[in-house]
């Protein structure tokens, strides 16, 4: 099917996985970033909408085992297969092996269609439909996966990485594996501005919401049975922002108050800004700026549907200093570009990712703070974060700046759900129930 623009539109959820996979095969695009797009353009129901986006990360979620799985089947080697033809069968491998409500039978149909309709070779539907009834047969009797790598889908440099980050533990490095393959929760922050926790408690189950307090974050929630957040009454009127608990406690360990000057060096989408005003009741100055002005525009819009009137914006690079803004803060906020490997359950095409150019981000991240750090007043604090695991990127990167600003030091804080924290805390998918997050809280000596 065709839109009016002439591009393809899918007719159904399993065809827009298709085409987002395909993208992302083609071009490396971010599946987060495509399927909305692809999503409204086919103009697919809520539930449509959810299984399309279940299939497409489930799919990257498992893509080393499904293919491990294609190539025990098939006679035809996954690598000479045509691309469609390809992600067809696995998105029917993976209905068949992890969507328990998917019949079989459904899963085979769809996957023989969608075949059909983007193969040039009209044997592909034939292809497809022998090597999925073949699975459905075999499927008890499959090999094992030969090694972690394959079982977990994350490719072999990532897991040495990984296990070199956890003490070469194997059974915790697996609990990490596995839970970057889990569904994440999806949390939200009452927005105190607006209303308060029971209130909305309230409202969202009004709304055919399931709402449960967060085991140890005050005003908190995971929900579930949403459909599109965004769609919801609640939402628009600003009562909550989504969030994961690992960004929250990140802005309560820097401590905004009311009446403070904040600048977030690295704002967008926004979520720290909007955390550091409803902290700051909404009284006081923060400038959230941002590399690429484009982003501002969707911050302006969040600021404003939660009734938040202190933050101003502006594009800046965070790198290149402003004489301005020198020693103006009392609290500068840099969640630093990087690798992104605490959030692997959310981006799951994150783990396929190359890693060696990733190896460059600490000289830019230490850049950043170290250029940061001229713009926070004497006394004031600065906090560092990031949403990776990774030593080289995190203490590392506090070490190196530590060496050379030797006005700042480490400050202790204190959070729900961790305690006393030594003025820097990596927090872990599996052990702590949030998002893999690095934050480190950076006092000023006052002159």
């Amino acid at each position: 099917m065709r839109g009016k623009n002439g591009k393809r539109v899918a007719s159904s959820a399993r065809e827009a996985a298709l085409m987002v996979l395909l993208d992302w095969q083609r071009r490396g695009a971010w599946s987060d970033s495509a399927l909305p797009g692809v999503i409204r353009a086919a103009g697919l129901s809520p539930r449509d909408a959810a299984l399309a986006s279940r299939l497409c990360y489930g799919v990257q979620q498992n893509l080393l085992l499904l293919e491990f799985w294609l190539n025990e089947l098939s006679s035809v080697p996954a690598s000479r297969m045509e691309e469609p033809v390809r992600l067809s069968i696995l998105l029917g491998l993976y209905q068949m092996a992890f969507l328990e409500r998917i019949p079989a039978r459904a899963a085979v149909d769809e996957s023989v269609e969608l075949s059909r309709r983007w193969s040039r070779n009209p044997r592909s539907p034939g292809l497809t439909n022998a090597i999925l009834r073949a699975f459905d047969r075999k499927r008890d009797a499959m090999p094992e996966p030969p090694s972690l790598s394959v079982r977990y889908s994350h490719p072999r440099a990532l897991v040495d990485l990984l296990a070199g980050e956890l003490g070469h533990d194997r059974a915790e490095l697996e609990e990490l594996l596995r839970v970057d393959n889990s569904q994440p929760p999806t949390t939200i922050q009452t927005n105190p501005l607006r209303t308060t926790p029971q209130e909305l408690s309230a409202r969202l189950q009004e709304e055919g919401v399931s709402v449960q307090a967060h085991a140890w974050l005050p005003g908190c929630f995971t929900v579930t049975g949403t459909g599109d957040l965004e769609q919801l009454e609640s939402f628009r009127d600003g009562l909550f922002q989504v969030q994961d608990a690992a960004a929250r406690l990140a802005v309560l360990a820097a401590g905004p108050e009311p009446g403070m000057r904040v600048l977030d060096a690295c704002a967008a989408p926004g979520g720290k800004s909007f955390q550091a005003a409803m902290e700051m009741r909404d009284r006081g100055e923060i400038l959230a700026c941002d590399l690429h002005g484009n982003k501002l525009s969707r911050l302006e819009q969040g600021a404003r549907r939660l009734g938040i009137g202190c933050i101003a914006t502006r594009a800046m690079d965070a790198r290149q200093f402003s004489p301005e803004l020198e020693g103006h803060f009392d609290l500068l906020l840099t969640d630093v570009p990087c690798s992104g490997l605490g959030i692997i359950r959310k981006k799951p095409d994150i783990r396929y990712k190359d890693l060696a150019p990733l190896e460059k981000l600490p000289a830019i991240q230490l850049e950043i703070l170290s250029n940061a750090a001229r713009y926070v007043r004497p006394g004031g604090c600065l906090l560092y974060a990031t949403c990776t695991v990774l030593r080289r990127e995190n203490e590392a990167v506090i070490a190196a700046f530590l060496a050379h600003t030797p006005e700042f030091h480490l400050e202790p804080f204190t959070l729900p759900g961790l305690g006393q924290c030594p003025g820097q805390r990596t927090l872990w998918p599996h052990r702590h129930q949030t998002d893999g997050f690095f934050m480190a809280k950076l006092r000023k000596c006052d002159d």
